[in-house]
């Protein structure tokens, strides 16, 4: 055998287990690492899911309580007074529903897009309720008529109101929410 192919055979004889060794070293060290990686990155979700859901159920219950709060049951003994006339009640009832809502502008980045929806349906809805019966009166008519004429909407009203659909609507997606996280 010619001295030259001697010698490229030895040198193949410790080179090519050498590369077969790093090549499975790189292989074994790539599938560990991706590995680790996809630990970190599920333990990364899981962490950050932890902290999003208390924040979720949160927007949920301020959202609920917000409907109810804004529900002309629960909205009028708050702000009514005795020595009110109907465009001052009117007055109040409107600016108690806005600031509500203000107030809760900010959980609608926890809810998904058909909650904050409702929600604002329900307070359009609730604003356009005020607004219509408060016209059939007199504004400078007692209080307790719209008070009276309110509730007597509100108490004859056929199927759910907006707020207990907005209420039904919270709690489906909240138990959804729950059950997913589970």
């Amino acid at each position: 055998m010619h001295p030259v192919v001697a010698q490229l055979l030895e040198l193949l004889k410790y080179t090519l287990p050498a590369i077969v060794v790093l090549i499975a070293a790189y292989a074994i060290i790539q599938k560990f690492l991706v590995t680790e990686l996809k630990r970190k990155q599920i333990a990364l979700i899981r962490e950050s899911l932890q902290v999003a859901l208390p924040l979720r159920l949160q927007a949920y219950e301020r959202l609920t309580l917000f409907v109810e709060r804004i529900s002309p049951r629960n909205l009028i003994p708050r702000i009514y007074e005795g020595t009110m006339n109907v465009a001052a009640l009117r007055q109040a009832i409107l600016q108690s529903i806005n600031a509500e809502f203000e107030h809760n502008l900010s959980q609608q980045i926890y809810v998904s897009r058909q909650v904050w929806e409702t929600v604002k349906n329900v307070r359009e809805q609730e604003l356009a309720m005020v607004h219509q019966i408060a016209e059939q009166l007199n504004p400078e008519a007692p209080a307790r008529e719209l008070h009276a004429r309110i509730l007597d909407y509100v108490n004859n009203a056929d199927g759910d109101l907006p707020v207990d659909i907005a209420r039904d609507v919270i709690a489906q997606e909240a138990k959804l929410v729950l059950r997913q996280s589970e």
